[in-house]
């Protein structure tokens, strides 16, 4: 499972009083902690905290100060291509760099696409078009092979490239996870090689009572029909547990009494 951490977000109120006071050390040790916990990659997202004319200057400030304790993947979030740009730009310097992320409209898709091929980067695709959020698992597959065939026609490796089937919030709305799960399913067979598959996890508990047992009873489940990466908080131990044990039990890492340490310290 490619584990992206959740925390280096300006939502959350450690991030974004960091941001506004141009705190380096509360970033870093942020970093620190998820790389520590299990991430692979780190999501960089400024927030709504800071000025839209400000955004793509707190990316790149984020991401340079990030950079500075990691060479790991840096996943840039936020809708706006300028901020986007800005940030890839920034994170490439150091390693590789993940789009987060482009919807299925033909625009926007078509512009992202083109910044990932020049970049060498990642991209995440979300199941959205100008539809919206599309509600069945045969809408989310069809935005799906959208989004590889604007891949192939810029260039982008398919290895590149992320699907996210969209998690809605099971508080709204029940039949989502069960929708979700099976989209998992059906992108596996969109291409070969398949394509990665991503979510962002927290999405789903969002509202709602008991959301880390909400997480990590899904991630199980989503791990079991398929999916290879997720944007999670890594600092939850019991669900990053969890996750290794499905891995396990799936005989995707090979068994030992000591699974967990060695899965870590792989």
């Amino acid at each position: 499972m490619y584990v992206i951490g959740e925390r280096i977000n300006g939502m959350f109120n450690v991030i974004g009083d960091a941001l506004a006071a141009k705190d380096k050390k509360a970033v870093q040790e942020m970093a620190e902690k998820q790389i520590v916990g299990g991430a692979d990659a780190l999501d960089i997202n400024v927030g709504t905290r800071v000025p839209k004319a400000e955004r793509a200057a707190a990316m790149k400030w984020l991401v340079d100060t990030t950079r500075e304790v990691t060479h790991k993947p840096l996943s840039i979030d936020n809708p706006s291509l300028e901020t986007v740009r800005v940030g890839v730009e920034a994170a490439v310097k150091g390693g590789k760099a993940i789009i987060n992320s482009t919807t299925g409209q033909q625009e926007k898709l078509a512009a992202f696409m083109k910044l990932a091929r020049e970049f060498e980067a990642g991209i995440i695709c979300l199941s959205i078009d100008e539809n919206g959020v599309a509600a069945t698992a045969e809408g989310k597959a069809e935005i799906g092979m959208r989004s590889l065939a604007a891949a192939m026609e810029a260039g982008v490796s398919v290895e590149n490239v992320y699907l996210d089937p969209i998690i809605l919030p099971v508080n709204c709305d029940q039949k989502a996870p069960g929708i979700v799960l099976e989209t998992i399913r059906q992108f596996k067979l969109l291409s070969d090689p398949a394509p990665h598959i991503v979510i962002g996890l927290s999405n789903l508990s969002q509202g709602a009572s008991e959301r880390e047992l909400i997480n990590r009873a899904f991630l199980t489940m989503a791990v079991g029909a398929g999916l290879d990466a997720a944007i999670v908080d890594s600092l939850d131990t019991e669900l990053m547990d969890s996750m290794i044990a499905a891995e396990m039990l799936l005989n995707r890492t090979i068994y030992s009494d000591s699974f967990l340490k060695a899965y870590r310290q792989r």
